[in-house]
Formats: structure tokens, sequence, C-alpha cells
């Protein structure tokens, strides 16, 4: 009787974890299939920002959903007008990818998302910024590289970075290109680890190498 009570339990906690688990992939199915579209509105990418908030906070073990909520938080944080709020948007995309990090350190996506936190703060005031948060950004370029050699996202960035720093600071298309053209090859070849992992960046690129013709 005992066994079977134990049975009856373990069983039990198998189903929750299961239905959690399925409830889990479809919310986070659901709103990584809304990212596109929201670009065109950033009082939408703020509200899924808030709902990968959400679903971290439900799934606290879920590094992707932290992930999701801070790529949401800092690309709202580039489209903000208000300069004066910038920082306040990028901080809390710095709170949730740190989450992710401590989840899934040593990550390739995670550095990316560094990256793109530094060059938001960069970016409220360029002149005066580069100097802090240049480096920061181009080292978590390198680091994400470093980490998983096949992803194209660290190659997009810095080619993109490339392509709007004036000439006669090293930038411009022609140093660009090459960067773009790699992240381009390795687009080509990547396959995420799961429908749920990071599959962005092929579309920009492919506009920025347009923009480079």
């Amino acid at each position: 009787m005992k066994k079977l009570l134990i049975a009856s339990v373990l069983v039990s906690i198998t189903m929750l974890s299961f239905g959690q688990s399925e409830k889990y992939v479809a919310a986070m199915k659901n709103d990584i299939a809304a990212i596109d579209t929201s670009f065109r509105n950033p009082a939408s990418l703020l509200a899924l920002a808030n709902n990968f908030e959400r679903i971290a906070n439900a799934e606290k073990n879920q590094w992707l959903a932290y992930y999701y909520a801070a790529f949401c938080q800092v690309n709202y944080g580039f489209m903000e007008q208000n300069k004066d709020k910038v920082d306040g948007i990028a901080d809390k995309a710095t709170d949730f990818i740190n989450k992710a990090d401590s989840l899934m350190p040593n990550n390739s996506e995670i550095s990316c998302i560094k990256s793109m936190i530094a060059s938001c703060h960069m970016m409220v005031n360029p002149m005066q910024r580069y100097m802090e948060y240049g480096p920061e950004s181009g080292s978590n370029m390198e680091k994400a590289m470093q980490q998983d050699p096949t992803n194209p996202r660290p190659y997009y960035l810095k080619g993109q970075t490339l392509k709007y720093t004036p000439e006669q600071f090293g930038g411009g298309c022609k140093t660009a290109k090459p960067e773009l053209q790699t992240a381009l090859d390795k687009f080509a070849a990547f396959k995420p680890a799961s429908e749920l992992h990071p599959n962005w960046g092929k579309q920009p690129v492919e506009m920025l190498m347009k923009e480079c013709k």
C-alpha cells in the first residue's frame, strides 16, 4: 500500500511537471512568434518583454524566458526617443540577462545581449560614452564568438556596429561587409538547439548587405 501511494505521488508530480512544461513551451512559442512584428510598435515590444518576464517568474529555472525578456527590453531601449529613459530601460535588460547568465553561464547568446545592452547605454551619448561602453560591447561580441564559433549573431552585431561607425574611425561598409558576409555564411549552416532557442538576425544582415552594395 505504501509503495502504491509513493508511485501514485510520483506519477502525479511527473504529470504536473509535464503540464507545466507544455504550458511553458506554448507560451514561449506564442511570444517568440510575435517578436518580429512587435518591432513596428515599441509599445508592443515592451509588452512582450513583460510577457517574457511573467513566464520567467513562473518558470524560474528557464534561462530562455529571461533571455527573451532582456532581448525585447534592450531593443525597446534602442527605439526609445527620450534619451533620459534609456539607461533605466537598459538596466532592466541587464537584470534579466544576469538571471539568464546565472542559469546558463558561458553562453554565446547571452554575451550577444550583454553587447547590445552596452551599445544601448552608449547610444544615449556616443561621443561621451564610447570609451566606457564601446570596449564593453566589443569584448562581449568577441566572447560570444569564442563561446560558440557557429553562432552568426555576434558577427551580425559586429558588422552592424562597423557599418554605422564613421569611416574616419575605422567603420563604414568596407570594413562591415566581411563581418556581415561571415554572419550570412554562418546563418546558412546554423540550426537552433530547439524551436525556442534564438534564431534571429538573418533578415537584418541581408538588409545591411544590400545597403552596402
